[in-house]
């Protein structure tokens, strides 16, 4: 069996499991290959937090039928959900064929020609130097939906609810849901809100003559758009397939993460 291993060097927790997983998969005759050739890994092993994972996947969606084991050497972590001491057992039990999996979808975007995958979301905003607030159109195919007057808007997977949407009032979604959801970022409107959208449709989005914005995928790409071009968004036939922990659970992940009933003050 081959793998690779991704970890963010910038963090030392992560390189010091790097190397621990290293001599671990040395010992149990598995081989690892560099993520140059992830086509020949049956996993991958992401250590760091979600950004981490935002960037690797980028890579591994290459590989249709790559397992991935995301391991929180970071801070939150909603996608990587394995936790340093959770992995070896969760990999004993994977070679046994003992496996949790979870699928998520991917979005795709298409911007001057270009197509570009997105797990999380893409955030359409005004320029740094602006002060103006943003004019953009959104439509489906065959229908108008709404003209956001805001800073900007976030177009999230149900796996980006929990991240920059969630912190700007969007609602969360079920991962294993179909949808799109979109989050202006304070609206002119206040009757302006959040919406799920239907997975199955195309948006068409613009920015009104006259103005100049950027576009953010992933928290890693950025773009330049200008007026009157248009961005389509759709859901793509990429997807991730996560490896999760025994007696795991999406409500237990939230209220981890989130402090769910916990007294707060």
């Amino acid at each position: 069996m081959k793998g690779t291993i991704i970890y963010n060097e910038d963090k030392k927790e992560a390189v010091k499991l790097y190397h621990q997983l290293t001599e671990f998969f040395l010992k149990n005759d598995i081989e690892i290959v560099p993520e140059t050739h992830v086509l020949e890994a049956k996993f991958a092993v992401v250590i760091g937090g979600d950004g981490t994972l935002l960037r690797a996947s980028k890579t591994l969606i290459k590989n249709k039928n790559i397992d991935i084991f995301a391991i929180n050497a970071g801070s939150l972590g909603f996608l990587t959900e394995i936790k340093i001491d959770e992995f070896e057992p969760t990999f004993i039990n994977y070679l046994k064929g003992i496996v949790r999996k979870e699928s998520r979808q991917l979005l795709e975007i298409v911007i001057k020609g270009e197509k570009i995958d997105v797990l999380n979301e893409i955030v359409i905003s005004k320029k740094m130097a602006s002060s103006k607030i943003l004019n953009i159109s959104m439509n489906t195919e065959n229908t108008k939906i709404c003209d956001y007057k805001a800073d900007g808007i976030i177009v999230a997977t149900p796996t980006g609810s929990t991240a920059y949407s969630l912190s700007a009032g969007g609602p969360i979604v079920m991962p294993q849901i179909k949808a799109i959801v979109v989050t202006p970022l304070a609206p002119h409107n206040l009757a302006t809100r959040p919406i799920i959208i239907s997975g199955e449709e195309r948006l068409i989005l613009t920015l009104k003559p006259g103005q100049k914005g950027c576009i953010i995928v992933d928290g890693e790409i950025e773009r330049e758009i200008e007026d009157e071009e248009e961005i389509l968004v759709y859901y793509s036939q990429e997807k991730i397939n996560l490896i999760l922990p025994e007696n795991r659970d999406y409500y237990g992940i939230l209220r981890d993460k989130l402090k769910w009933g916990d007294n707060l003050c």
